[in-house]
């Protein structure tokens, strides 16, 4: 009896926890051949853009010393001993020099990616912000016509282009109202390595008009989002059995049926800030904020290869991260998904 009641002891490695550490060995693999994938797709295609030597040097470069600066930059070496070589930095953090900066390519990024960073942060707040009460105000009054309003211009906002978005903003609001900043990203204040424009009245200003352009086409994604998700829960049981009860309707509609809804919107808001950041670069060049996608513009006007390849790569590992975070969220919370074959 002793064998058999250690026998139907479970184990740290049973059916509870062996599933569990499969999954996260299974979506860290998936993760770091998205990279690698990611990686050669970076390195090959700006490989062959153009010869770096040929904008690093001046015409009376002669050619012995363009072939040494070659050497020097391994730029002789076979394809795939410099994908190694560039896979093997890139884990250390070391993409190389700038060919037009004559920088570190990290130093470059680290001073534009709190710009970067700020800029998106804002534009979910907004989308946040803006998009689930507009969610919430549509679904509940269905029908009105200010419901279908917001329906149609929320259709006009998947619709244009960030960039029309943006020309629009500083047409309306810097060159006819002069109400706010049309370009840059005013003053900042340095704390540490990391500097913001939230804490000076110039910086918060110039902030505004590029938020609310990246925001916008974000902010219809939440507002169409919730507008489904509280649709189908004012149908639900729960609902029905608290309006029977006499429960008020701000109680059902807030405190309800919107807690219902926000596990969605929270999910999609974190697996968009990837996409956010890799599309910031539209906004940055309209708005010529001084983040990574502005230099990426830059790098891409004057071929500068390692700059290039270390954006790719770095707006790629937050959108990989973020999505993995997410799956290893879900699988902890559902069961089911740790023992499904995907």
């Amino acid at each position: 009896s002793g064998g058999a009641g250690r026998a139907a002891m479970p184990g740290p490695l049973s059916n509870g926890g062996f599933p569990v550490i499969v999954f996260l060995i299974k979506r860290l693999l998936n993760a770091a051949m998205v990279m690698l994938v990611v990686a050669l797709l970076a390195f090959s295609i700006f490989r062959f853009v153009g010869d770096p030597i040929q904008l690093m040097v001046n015409e009376q470069t002669t050619q012995a010393e363009r072939n040494e600066l070659r050497e020097n930059l391994g730029l002789n070496d076979p394809f795939l001993v410099q994908y190694a070589r560039f896979v093997t930095n890139a884990v250390q953090g070391d993409f190389g020099m700038s060919y037009r900066n004559q920088q570190e390519v990290m130093s470059l990024i680290a001073e534009r990616f709190p710009a970067t960073i700020e800029l998106v942060l804002m534009a979910t707040i907004i989308s946040l912000v803006v998009g689930v009460p507009l969610g919430v105000l549509t679904a509940i009054h269905r029908g009105r016509w200010y419901s279908e309003g917001l329906q149609f211009v929320s259709i006009i906002g998947v619709s244009l282009p960030s960039f029309v978005i943006g020309i629009l903003l500083i047409l309306v609001f810097s060159v006819i109202l002069n109400v706010a900043p049309a370009f840059g990203r005013g003053e900042v204040v340095s704390i540490g390595w990391w500097t913001t424009g939230l804490l000076t009245p110039s910086g918060r200003a110039a902030l505004v008009l590029p938020s609310v352009a990246l925001s916008f086409y974000q902010i219809t994604l939440v507002m169409r989002l919730v507008r489904a998700e509280m649709l189908e829960v004012l149908r639900s049981d729960f609902v029905k059995f608290a309006r029977a009860r006499g429960v008020p309707a701000w109680r059902v509609h807030y405190r309800h049926a919107l807690r219902n809804c926000l596990m969605p919107v929270v999910t999609m808001t974190a697996m968009n800030v990837g996409s956010l950041i890799a599309f910031a670069l539209i906004t940055e060049t309209v708005f010529q904020w001084p983040g990574m996608g502005m230099l990426f513009i830059q790098a891409v006007t004057f071929v500068d290869i390692p700059v290039m390849a270390a954006y790719l790569c770095i707006v790629s590992f937050i959108f990989v991260a973020l999505n993995t975070l997410v799956d290893i969220t879900y699988a902890l919370i559902d069961p089911r998904l740790r023992t499904a074959r995907v």
